[in-house]
């Protein structure tokens, strides 16, 4: 059965066993994920899966609502049941805004043919690529390609569809006590450079041998982008999104210049579906304007909730964790390339990457965590030695206050997760960044 058929069929089970007064929102999803791994610089595992999901978000009784999913596509009738018996228990909710009704697309699908039909051997040149641009170092990590088609209906008469593809390489290279990563996502695996890829990640191994200690404290620093993409990440989930404002437990000042003018940020919205799972298009939202927030994303519950309009923010966590930003860009500045950025440095660090960052006050954003793969020491804008893995605490709205921030000009695309749903061909786009403090709160093993 097609996907538009399909929909129709979970409609009309809900209209046979809910009633006419029922709302649901259905939607079949067809996703495929094709994963290339390699480990001692050489493939070990190829693997591919293709799987049809049926979501159902439906709605009885003047707000009993309820949401389930399943793989067993030709069980449109049971998933319609389990899904009835569960909103029947289900407590009222008087905020509930009811389903999209139609509304045209505003975006195009962003997917690209060669991507979805990716074969095991594409996959393995792109990997060859990196590991021949590493220059014997050991290597590991994997290239993926990814493609999700689907289909969404509400009762209230929208209908839409559409497809996306991602393609991603992540790879490290290593010595003994060092490594060097680099990573890239792109709508189209032609668009992969893993050579590039494989020849920086060498490079930050082979620079990073024999690291040492420095002393805790508030440094200067150069984050490189991969490192940047998690202070956006953090800000885009508790601070640019509604429901963290109705919260009140977001530290945005609107209108306000709270950033430095060098900072602009949006969400496109142009690369995954779309439309998001409630069925609303997507537009773009523009956040951060020179430094000045001026926009939130939001979903249909926070929209109605705030008297505005859903931006197409709506998604499977959106309804615990807030309707985030799914496509985030940060716009080059004027700052130039990483060396152009660590020239500018008297004395600080250039920091590669993090991780295992946790939020420890959602109000300021301060979040703490360890760097990663690479590290080193600026003196009069030399890189003079690499440095140990450091733990940092650290407000990501402060560290991009005015006065605080040089935005460099190469913008890098990496990607927010690894997954077959249409999350996965989701990415955020930004360049390194200079700023003038980062708490550095001690050294950490490894």
């Amino acid at each position: 059965m097609s996907a538009e058929d399909l929909a129709a069929e979970l409609l009309e089970q809900v209209r046979r066993q809910a009633g006419p007064g029922a709302e649901a929102v259905v939607r079949v999803e067809d996703a495929d994920l094709a994963l290339t791994r390699f480990a001692g610089s050489a493939i070990h595992q190829n693997t591919a899966e293709s799987r049809r999901t049926l979501h159902l978000q439906l709605t009885v009784d003047g707000g009993r609502t309820a949401a389930a999913s399943t793989t067993r596509a030709r069980d449109a009738a049971g998933l319609v049941e389990a899904t009835l018996a569960a909103a029947r228990l289900r407590p009222r909710d008087p905020a509930w805004p009811g389903p999209a009704g139609p509304a045209p697309l505003v975006l195009p699908s962003v997917a690209d043919r060669a991507t979805a039909e990716a074969d095991p051997a594409l996959r393995a040149r792109l990997v060859g690529d990196f590991v021949a641009a590493a220059g014997g170092l050991s290597t590991a990590g994997y290239v993926q390609t990814s493609a999700v088609r689907t289909v969404l209906a509400t009762s209230a008469g929208q209908h839409v569809g559409g497809s996306a593809t991602a393609a991603a390489c992540d790879g490290i290279a290593r010595l003994p006590g060092s490594d060097g990563t680099a990573r890239q996502v792109a709508a189209a695996a032609g668009e992969l450079d893993c050579a590039a890829l494989g020849a920086r990640a060498a490079a930050k191994a082979r620079a990073g041998t024999d690291p040492s200690p420095v002393d805790p404290g508030r440094w200067p620093v150069v984050l490189e982008p991969p490192a940047v993409a998690d202070v956006v990440a953090g800000l885009l989930t508790g601070q640019f999104q509604a429901r963290a404002a109705l919260d009140g437990t977001g530290g945005l000042r609107p209108g306000e210049q709270q950033f430095d003018p060098a900072v602009s940020l949006t969400d496109p919205a142009g690369l995954g579906l779309p439309f998001d799972t409630e069925g609303t298009p997507k537009r773009p939202v523009e956040l951060v304007r020179a430094g000045v927030p001026v926009g939130l994303t939001s979903d249909r519950r926070t929209a109605e909730a705030t008297g505005g309009t859903s931006t197409g923010h709506g998604g499977p966590a959106s309804a615990t964790w807030g309707p985030v930003a799914t496509d985030a860009a940060l716009a080059p500045g004027t700052g130039g390339s990483v060396d152009d950025l660590v020239a500018g440095l008297e004395r600080g660090l250039l920091v590669t990457d993090v991780w295992y960052t946790r939020v420890l006050d959602q109000k300021r954003s301060v979040w703490t965590g360890l760097t990663r793969n690479g590290v080193w020491l600026v003196e009069d804008g030399r890189v003079v030695r690499p440095v140990s893995t450091l733990r940092f605490t650290q407000s990501y709205l402060e560290a991009l206050a005015p006065g605080a921030v040089t935005v460099g000009s190469d913008v890098q695309a990496l990607p927010r997760t690894l997954t077959s749903t249409a999350w996965g061909t989701h990415r955020v786009a930004v360049p390194a960044l200079a700023l003038a403090s980062w708490n550095i709160t001690g050294n950490a093993a490894g």
